[in-house]
């Protein structure tokens, strides 16, 4: 590949990596890692310089005054790969970077720039797949540094740093030392929080309704099947979706039946006769899930593999970098030509030619302002590897099977089936009278009638190949109850007739894959930034893990009140995703640089907003005591977030430390009486 004579020195970031590229490109490449990024903002002030060290400024590595210029500097534990490279540099006749094809790749190739100082030719080879074609089209067509990506990484870089090095002092100093602020992190501690805050506002209410076992005779298959109370006379039974999170009944005609009357109901209804009122099928079609990006990967390991999202893009990392997928840090659902064919020659092999439709799937991603153009996730190569024979073992294998069949399964034919629903009679031999337990009123009725509902699938299509992941409480698309063949007017004979009672649930709290889905569906950070803003949050004590479950500790509570109160614009989640379109108009040359800066940090011209620096500097009183401070109801009880951690406080002063490990929807009053009352609990 090398043109006669000549050395090209190629750079990626890690070591795995160029072992890989080095062994496709041979003579005439010197290829050698970065270890990731080699100069940064300085993160105390050991790093900088002592020229700097008497400036105001030099804390942040941030000159606000002098056009925002980054200070940048290299890591002591880099300073030895900087020479190593530089080594390497001067037996070199031109330098390609070939850092990842994405903001943060290209700020690692800039800066690779400015610390080499080459003086021979220097272009970036760009690829999103380490394959010998893909390197070798890589080579044979480098581009020029993309100057609007490193402005908007380094504008994201600035923007984090003020934030974090100019909120978190407020956070010392009235609520604990040693705490952090960070632009997307408080808005993903804040919507934890909100959440807990739902579910401790939340009151259960109580229902019941009755479970019909019906047998639709021997010939039927599947000959019993399961049907739900559905109406008494002419009200629809009252279930969890119809009352609000106080627990109240809304909307009308509803009936709200009680444990009790469920029981008195179901063994009246053993005396009924059942027959099917109606059955209304519809055609079912279901189209396959588009390719892999970031989020959906990460969401899919969640659900599926119970990965969490950095273990997701670890794994990731390691079966991009060994050659086994394309670059994992992506929001595009596109495929390669290369890669449709590649897929649809393995469906037709595996599975047979009516799995596969007449035309290829194309995908287009409706995430706004998709991020640079990579391609979906999916296995490397003009012909993919199948799982069993990849040599892959544990966590690696698991990956790439799920990412294998999701792409193969992204070119498959559709599901399709029929949706049923039936509606069944029950007559009584004689009326009865039920009582609401919501109004006490009295309905007398001799007739109830009983749903069921389900589907068949007559062609599995991509079914055959990838169901998608769901939540414990969510129901997934691809899995319903199979109901046998019904008519209008056929007998049914009640097998089982059983009542049950339900309280309503507050909502879920957020797993790593949903809280994922919620920063995608609000716009907010990147894909590629989900995992370590959950790392953060979680390493912080901001949020802990109760099984797979998210759950803010008090301190969340505190600071979030904090920023809620005194930084409102700082934690709003309509600003915070309107400020990453303005980092992407930045990545596409429509916005400048210093302008964003200064709006953010001084405030726009003719704005009603503030900008972050009169908001640190002009906060007025804030009382430490009353933020950090929760009564609970009117018991003379108060939750207080301390300097050593969270306790309860009566009126009489007697204090109990509340375990770390409880969830704040939890602490009742009931449970803080019994905290206070044990001596052991007493704060030292």
């Amino acid at each position: 590949m090398a043109t006669a004579g000549k050395t090209r020195l190629v750079i990626v970031e890690s070591p795995a990596k160029a072992t890989k590229i080095a062994s496709f490109l041979g003579t005439g490449y010197v290829v050698e890692s970065s270890r990731g990024h080699v100069a940064d903002l300085p993160t105390g002030a050991a790093e900088v310089p002592a020229k700097y060290k008497g400036e105001k400024w030099a804390r942040t590595g941030v000159n606000v005054e002098n056009n925002f210029e980054p200070l940048y500097v290299v890591a002591a534990d880099k300073k030895g790969t900087i020479r190593e490279l530089k080594a390497k540099l001067a037996g070199a006749d031109e330098l390609l970077l070939a850092t990842d094809e994405d903001r943060e790749g290209e700020a690692i190739a800039w800066h690779l720039m400015q610390q080499l100082k080459p003086k021979v030719p220097v272009r970036r080879m760009v690829f999103h797949e380490i394959t010998p074609q893909a390197i070798a089209e890589a080579v044979a067509n480098p581009r020029e540094l993309d100057t609007d990506l490193v402005d908007a990484q380094e504008t994201r870089r600035i923007l984090d740093r003020l934030y974090g090095y100019e909120v978190s002092p407020v956070l010392w100093k009235k609520v604990m030392p040693r705490l952090s602020a960070g632009r997307v992190q408080s808005v993903a501690t804040r919507l934890v929080v909100d959440r807990e805050r739902q579910r401790m506002a939340f009151r259960s209410a109580s229902y019941a309704g009755i479970e019909a076992k019906l047998n639709a005779g021997a010939d039927a298959e599947p000959p019993v099947f399961g049907a739900t109370l559905q109406q008494i006379s002419d009200l629809r039974v009252a279930q969890g979706r119809d009352f609000d999170p106080q627990g109240n009944l809304t909307g009308k005609g509803l009936f709200h039946l009680s444990a009790e009357q469920a029981e008195m109901l179901a063994t009246a209804l053993e005396q009924a006769a059942f027959a099917v009122a109606s059955v209304e099928a519809k055609p079912y079609t279901r189209r396959p899930y588009a390719p892999f990006r970031t989020t959906t990967l990460q969401q899919d390991a969640g659900r599926k593999l119970g990965f969490t999202a950095e273990r997701t893009m670890r794994v990731a990392q390691d079966l991009y970098e060994r050659g086994f997928i394309t670059y994992m840090r992506t929001d595009s659902v596109t495929l390669s030509g290369t890669a449709i064919n590649a897929a649809r020659t393995q469906v037709k092999q595996l599975f047979g030619g009516k799995y596969l439709p007449e035309k290829p799937r194309v995908y287009t991603s409706k995430v706004k302002n998709a991020q640079e153009a990579h391609e979906a996730i999916r296995p490397a190569g003009e012909t993919f590897q199948i799982p069993s024979e990849t040599g892959l073992s544990g966590d690696a294998f698991r990956l790439y099977e799920l990412i294998w069949k999701r792409t193969l399964a992204s070119q498959m034919a559709d599901a399709v089936g029929e949706t049923v629903s039936v509606r069944i009679g029950a007559t009584l031999p004689q009326r009865i009278a039920v009582t609401d337990a919501t109004t006490g009123e009295i309905t007398e009725t001799g007739r109830c009638t009983f749903g069921a509902s389900g589907r068949t699938i007559t062609f599995p299509g991509f079914l055959k190949a990838y169901v998608v992941g769901v939540e414990d409480d969510e129901t997934s698309d691809d899995a319903q109850a199979r109901l046998p063949q019904l008519v209008a007017g056929a007998a049914l004979t009640p097998e089982e007739l059983k009542a049950l009672s339900h309280d309503t649930r507050p909502p879920a709290r957020y797993t790593e894959p949903s809280l994922v889905a919620k920063l995608e569906e609000l716009e907010i950070g990147r894909p590629s930034t989900y995992a370590s803003i959950i790392r953060t949050i979680t390493s912080r004590d901001y949020v802990f893990k109760k099984g797979s479950a998210l759950v803010p500790t008090w301190l969340a509570f505190a600071v979030t009140r904090l920023l809620e109160e005194h930084f409102p614009r700082l934690v709003d989640y309509t600003f915070t995703a309107a400020l990453e379109d303005t980092l992407d108009d930045i990545a596409s040359g429509q916005a400048a640089r210093l302008q964003v800066l200064n709006d953010f940090y001084f405030g726009a011209e003719g704005a009603t907003h503030e900008g972050l620096h009169a908001l640190v500097n002009e906060l007025g009183e804030i009382d430490a005591r009353g933020l950090s401070t929760y009564p609970l109801g009117d018991s003379g009880i108060a939750v207080r977030v301390g300097r050593y951690g969270t306790y309860v406080e009566d009126a009489e002063g007697r204090r109990a430390n509340v375990p770390e490990d409880l969830p704040p929807d939890e602490l009742t009053i009931e449970h803080a009486k019994e905290l206070l009352d044990q001596p052991a609990g007493e704060e030292r």
